[in-house]
């Protein structure tokens, strides 16, 4: 006789149950930048919208960020930590290629043995992580999963290119979610364009670095050619999202896209036709564009200044380097 085959199945829904949050330890002013780039405090303000960004001691890490945020999330959820059975972080910026940021930050945080892996999908990594958070569980193979946006921009910047490094900060943003009686997670709306993939990211291979062919690596990007990819191509991502989550933007008490640029993010509320009821978040005026972190450091601090949109609905939205995407509407915690 052949024996039957057993295979997990999880609950029918997910939410998000807390955030937790790490900045960089030192306020970093639009003046402090300006020298290298032939720049003005009022060239970027108006530009992009930022007035100080945060950034890292030297001695502090993504794995320490990550670590801080993950703690204050799993505190404010209630869940004990051993019980933390998924721990998925996304970063570009891990100090070594191996080991994992999520399997340290596992340990660290008294999850172990914990699944643990990273994803490497830049300034949509969250959304990526929350995705497939909701989808394990709800397929049964996790119960409880932190799912963490941990940068340290900081260590890939060069101070004298004028497309990006005015632009970035250090931080790490943390999400626990579980299982739910009601939906709390939208489907998902992912994808790529490899294809435009030179149009933001890394400037050379570490390799390339490593031979003495170029110099250290660092972030840039072909601003135009991301502004315009931004606002049109990921209006249109926000919108299914909505579909297909049975919303219409006056439904939403939040929108949360990635904080990539504060022209980007009113020209989204244009096109996507949010009401004045919408809250919008902000975070990047003084905290800077953070890629994978900066959608759960804006929820953060959307619901520590907002705490009356608890229960309400958002539209989150990442997208960025290699020109992935991903946006899916939650319930706020």
């Amino acid at each position: 006789m052949t024996a039957t085959l057993a295979q997990a199945s999880g609950p029918a829904y997910t939410r998000i149950y807390s955030f937790g949050a790490a900045r960089g330890e030192n306020a970093v002013p639009n003046e402090d930048l300006i020298g290298p780039i032939d720049s003005s405090d009022e060239w970027i303000r108006q530009r992009t919208g930022i007035i100080t960004r945060t950034r890292a001691l030297p001695e502090t890490d993504t794995v320490d960020l990550a670590t801080i945020a993950a703690a204050e999330a799993i505190e404010k959820s209630g869940v004990p930590a051993q019980e933390v059975d998924l721990v998925i972080v996304s970063t570009v910026t891990n100090p070594k290629q191996t080991p994992s940021v999520s399997a340290i930050v596992a340990d660290r945080v008294g999850a172990n043995p914990a699944a643990a892996y990273d994803v490497n999908a830049a300034c949509a990594g969250y959304a990526y992580a929350v995705a497939q958070a909701d989808a394990l569980i709800r397929a049964g193979a996790a119960r409880y999963a932190l799912v963490i946006g941990a940068e340290k921009l900081s260590d890939v910047v060069d101070p004298t290119d004028r497309s990006i490094s005015f632009l970035l900060g250090d931080g790490a943003g943390a999400a626990l979610i579980g299982p739910s009686d009601t939906p709390g997670i939208g489907p998902a709306v992912w994808g790529s364009d490899g294809s435009k993939a030179d149009a933001v990211g890394m400037n050379a291979p570490l390799t390339a670095f490593r031979d003495g062919l170029a110099p250290w690596p660092t972030l840039r990007q072909e601003g135009q050619t991301v502004f315009r990819w931004a606002v049109w191509e990921m209006a249109k991502v926000a919108r299914e999202a909505l579909d297909r989550a049975g919303v219409k933007p006056e439904d939403l008490a939040a929108f949360i896209p990635h904080q990539a640029n504060m022209r980007i993010i009113d020209e989204f509320a244009k096109q996507l036709k949010l009401p004045e009821t919408t809250v919008i978040a902000r975070d990047i005026e003084t905290t800077g564009n953070t890629s994978a972190a900066s959608i759960p450091l804006a929820s953060h601090r959307l619901m520590t200044e907002h705490p009356e949109l608890s229960g309400g609905l958002a539209l989150q939205i990442g997208f960025g380097a290699g020109l992935v995407f991903a946006a899916q509407v939650i319930v706020l915690p």
